[in-house]
């Protein structure tokens, strides 16, 4: 998918920003669906630790679903691109692509549906549970894929560790004077800036349209799935 680790191709841009996009729009659709958080990991620990301490079993459960669905997509990504790197093979990431369309459009109809309850209703693990477990699991999945393709470089469903690169990369380009620094802070900042774009046009669509509003992410998919179907997309397995 990336063939130089030292040159960024305007095609790596774009499928970077576009996930990154996409995963603000999902993270916002599930917050306001659900009131839970579900592109990334940070934080759910804390949250869990402290319902136990607590005694609050109900909302400790819900915590620990998405950043265990999250580590099943991841494991899922590794199984259908990292181990056909492993064994020298051209990594499927159509299928991947073609999984998280897949459990998106179940999002989709179920929520048209009623399976998950009224929109915005607080979490109801009886309800919801296959809300948070397919939106974890799609998370999982493209932040393996990216992870993969990109050498560990990028993730696009958070922005934690991005966004201390970019503080680490700023300082080395305006007082270690490394040259070398801005063209990775350009894309950072492309991240993050698609992350928050996909955050705010998702908190919009989602207010308005509800369940509806999954479309978009689920047409962006299919987008890469069919690209990567064509070979568009590659991968360099040279490339270390």
């Amino acid at each position: 998918m990336f063939r130089d680790n030292s040159k960024i191709t305007s095609q790596s841009y774009l499928i970077w920003a576009s996930l990154a996009f996409q995963a603000g729009l999902i993270n916002a659709g599930a917050f306001l669906a659900c009131h839970r958080f579900v592109t990334h990991t940070t934080g759910f620990a804390t949250h869990f630790a402290t319902d136990l301490a607590m005694f609050r079993f109900h909302e400790a459960t819900s915590m620990i679903l998405v950043p265990l669905f999250f580590l099943f997509g991841c494991m899922i990504s590794a199984h259908y691109i990292d181990r056909e790197i492993h064994f020298n093979r051209f990594p499927k990431y159509h299928i991947v692509f073609f999984l998280m369309s897949f459990f998106l459009l179940v999002v989709l109809i179920f929520g048209l549906i009623g399976m998950f309850g009224e929109f915005g209703s607080e979490l109801s693990i009886e309800s919801e549970f296959v809300l948070i477990a397919l939106l974890g699991i799609c998370s999982g999945l493209q932040n393996a894929a990216i992870s993969t393709a990109s050498h560990s470089q990028i993730r696009t469903t958070h922005l934690t560790g991005i966004t201390t690169d970019l503080g680490i990369g700023l300082y080395k380009n305006l007082f270690l004077k490394n040259k070398k620094e801005s063209s990775k802070n350009s894309t950072r900042l492309i991240i993050i800036g698609s992350f928050i774009l996909g955050s705010a046009i998702g908190a919009f669509l989602f207010v308005h349209y509800q369940y509806f509003a999954f479309t978009i992410p689920l047409l962006l998919t299919l987008s890469l799935y069919f690209l990567t179907r064509k070979d568009w997309l590659k991968y360099d397995r040279t490339t270390k």
